[in-house]
């Protein structure tokens, strides 16, 4: 593998200002990464609060405890004990077969700038992956992506979910996963890796129940060898962990809405988009009930926290009770999530896409309203895998690379397209059918007045000829394309690796395609790579 950096804009300004570390943006967090010391000071601070280590230990210990024994995890582990320990963290929903590539990005982004700060630092630093279990959401995480002749094709995973139901209670039948697994990879080539592959997978969807199970065991065993620790939101052990904090967020409800308003207000005023989508009701927490996960808002008027949609209603007494009593009943939202992080584990640095960097910019407020800071953003690896008969395709084609990243090659391919086109043939078809046109407008009229009867013939011949002429209009497209069919299936190779769909490879794309092309050994060499965290773009030649 090679590895290259080029700049490439990010997919939003605000992303693109933090990168740049540009005022107002980096007005909107504590820490500013140009600041040659601060980590130093991250550290520091870190240093002046107390953690519950023992007892994060034992919950990520009772998570990962089915899963193979690692030796490097159960080195993480013991790191996370030690009273100087960081974590570098981050985190995503549990997508099958791992989710889009960017996942992989961010998992490869927590373990090298743990690594980095570990020997920058001469501390402990333990990269932590936080799995969002508690979402409800199945189908932004139920389906992949595969490689097809034009286009990349959408694979859902057929079994439906009608309820609002925590992906990490979501139980799947283990023959329609492996059903669904092996119809997957016949839509892929068949390689020397394609059996070995299979069996890999196999073997995750027998180690597990649920589908963040699932998730979990394929991410364990790509990165265990670097230590990496595993922890899902939705775990009941860590629920018992962080009650004393919900605790606190019911009894401070209306000040967390007002403290993130507050923050938004002052974002909006500097033209930014507001991203957190917060009611002057919002409660900030889901409760589980039923198998559904519910969000709460808060009745001030009643003092009552109630759904929405109406059905349920606690007095703050009575949700404080059922928290002391069923605290796996309360997750986070999108506004809670990064404080209960900050709260339970030491964080170095946070690991974050550019729509989170956006998001955390309007949270600086409430963790100040807890006495916490937020955590220096690192922004994630943004990556793109290129294969060589892309690269080749591109320099073919007369096309560079940041080109093709940022704009894709439509447009390229289009006028080729237009440049080997019979345009004069087009012409002609199009005066043919404009004079056969006008004479059919010639025979309805008259019909109308002498032959009604054959009004409805008249139409079926027009619509006859029109298709006729549309048939042979295609037909001569179909032969000029397979004329030029090398040079146009280049377009689409390129357009299809890189932009598929208009959107950046890392959204579309899932890692198992290069793991069945070129094996296993795929994540250990993307591992060996020299990343460094600067904003730039990392492409990697396979």
């Amino acid at each position: 593998m090679e590895l290259d950096r080029i700049s490439l804009p990010a997919i939003n300004q605000f992303a693109s200002l933090y990168l740049k570390q540009e005022a107002p943006v980096t007005d909107f967090f504590h820490y500013q990464l140009t600041e040659e010391d601060v980590y130093q000071q991250r550290v520091a601070d870190l240093n002046n609060r107390s953690f519950m280590r023992d007892s994060l230990v034992d919950c990520i210990e009772s998570y990962m405890g089915t899963l193979p024994k690692s030796e490097m995890v159960a080195t993480s582990l013991r790191k996370l004990k030690d009273e100087r320990s960081t974590v570098v963290i981050g985190g995503q929903q549990a997508g099958l077969l791992t989710g889009p590539l960017y996942t992989i990005h961010k998992v490869i982004s927590i373990i090298k700038l743990a690594e980095q700060k570990e020997k920058e630092l001469g501390i402990p630093v333990v990269p932590v992956f936080w799995i969002a279990g508690e979402d409800h959401d199945f189908l932004e995480v139920n389906h992949v992506y595969v490689k097809s002749d034009e286009m990349m094709e959408k694979k859902t995973y057929p079994e439906k979910m009608l309820e609002k139901r925590m992906i990490s209670d979501i139980e799947f039948d283990h023959q329609q996963m492996k059903h669904w697994v092996e119809k997957l990879f016949a839509n892929m080539e068949e390689t020397e890796h394609t059996n070995q592959l299979l069996r890999f997978v196999h073997e995750a969807i027998d180690r597990s129940v649920t589908i963040t199970d699932f998730f979990t065991s394929l991410i364990h065993s790509l990165f265990s060898q670097y230590g990496l620790l595993l922890v899902d939101a939705a775990h009941p052990s860590l629920r018992r962990l962080e009650s004393s904090f919900f605790k606190q967020m019911i009894e401070r409800t209306e000040e967390i809405t007002a403290s993130v308003q507050e923050a938004q207000q002052t974002v909006t005023t500097h033209s930014f988009k507001q991203m957190i989508e917060l009611s002057p009701q919002a409660a900030n927490l889901f409760i589980y009930e039923n198998n559904e996960r519910l969000l709460l808002e808060y009745d001030r008027a009643r003092e009552l926290f109630i759904r929405k949609s109406g059905g349920i209603q606690y007095s703050r007494e009575e949700l404080l009770h059922l928290l002391e009593c069923h605290p796996e009943k309360f997750s986070n939202n999108v506004v809670t999530r990064p404080l209960m992080q900050e709260w339970l584990f030491p964080t170095l640095a946070f690991i974050a896409g550019p729509g989170e960097i956006a998001y955390w910019a309007e949270l600086k407020n409430v963790f100040e309203l807890f006495e916490m800071k937020m955590p220096p953003i690192e922004a994630r690896l943004n990556m793109t895998l290129i294969e060589r008969n892309i690269v080749s395709d591109l320099q073919e084609l007369n096309i560079s690379l940041d080109s093709a990243l940022i704009h894709g090659v439509e447009k390229e391919q289009e006028l080729f397209w237009q440049s080997v086109r019979d345009d004069h043939f087009h012409e002609l078809i199009a005066s043919v059918q404009t004079s056969l046109m006008e004479h059919y407008d010639m025979f309805e009229e008259r019909a109308k007045r002498l032959h009604k009867g054959t009004l409805p013939i008249i139409e079926k011949n027009r619509q006859f000829h029109l298709q006729q002429l549309q048939f042979l209009e295609k037909k001569t497209d179909d032969m000029l394309k397979r004329q030029h069919e090398d040079v146009l299936s280049k377009y689409v190779r390129v357009q299809q690796a890189l932009k598929p769909g208009g959107a950046p490879q890392e959204r579309i794309w899932n890692v198992f395609y290069f793991l069945n092309k070129y094996g296993l050994d795929v994540v250990d060499e993307l591992m060996k790579l020299d990343y460094v965290f600067n904003g730039e773009h990392q492409v990697v030649k396979i």
